[in-house]
C-alpha cells in the first residue's frame, strides 16, 4: 500500500506553498509523488463547451480525458468518497500527500505561521512533524518553512523507509 501523509493547517498557513517545496525536494531525491487536494465545496474543472463538458452534460457519470502525457477523470459522486478509496485510484508512486483531510487518521504534517494569526491545530497522536516559524509542541519534530530538505529526509526514514543521499 502506498503511504499517505496529510499536510494540514488552518487557512492561509502556507500549506500549498510548503507542499510545492516538499514535492520538488522529494522529486529531486528520486521519488514519485501523488497529491490529493481536499476541497470543502463543489468545484468545476471541466470547461463549458468542450467535449468532456458536453459528455457530462449529456449524462455521462464518468468522463476520462486521455493524452500521451496525462489522464484526467471526472466522476460524479452522490457523496464525498473516503480518502482510502480515492487513494486506491492512484498507482505507480512512492507516496501520496494530501492537502487537507485534518480529520482522517493518517500521519500528519502541520504547517503553521505566526503571521497568519490563527491558532495551531493542536498536537494529536498522528502528528508526525510541524513546519513552522516557532516551536508549537514538545516531543514533535519541528522543521523550517523555507527548507523542505530535512522534512524529506524524515519522510524517507520514517515513511518511505529509504535514504537516498543527495549532494
Amino acid at each position: 500500500m502506498i503511504p499517505i501523509i496529510s499536510v494540514v493547517g488552518r487557512s492561509n498557513s502556507g500549506k500549498t506553498t510548503y507542499l510545492e517545496k516538499l514535492i520538488g525536494e522529494l522529486k529531486y531525491r528520486g521519488h514519485k509523488v501523488a497529491v490529493i487536494k481536499h476541497h470543502h465545496n463543489d468545484f468545476e474543472i471541466d470547461v463549458p463547451g468542450k467535449d468532456t463538458w458536453r459528455h457530462t452534460q449529456a449524462g455521462a457519470d464518468t468522463v476520462c480525458l486521455v493524452s500521451p502525457a496525462k489522464v484526467a477523470m471526472i466522476r460524479k459522486t452522490d457523496q464525498e468518497l473516503p480518502l482510502d478509496q480515492i487513494a486506491g485510484f492512484i498507482d505507480n508512486v512512492d507516496i501520496i500527500i494530501t492537502e487537507g483531510y485534518k480529520q482522517e487518521p493518517k500521519p500528519k504534517i502541520e504547517v503553521y505561521r505566526q503571521a497568519a494569526g490563527n491558532q495551531p491545530l493542536g498536537a494529536k497522536p498522528e502528528l508526525l512533524a510541524v513546519v513552522s516559524d516557532t516551536i508549537l509542541y514538545k516531543d514533535v519534530p519541528h522543521f523550517p518553512l523555507d527548507d523542505p530538505g530535512p522534512m524529506a529526509a524524515l519522510l524517507e526514514l520514517r515513511v518511505l523507509h529509504t535514504e537516498i543521499a543527495k549532494d
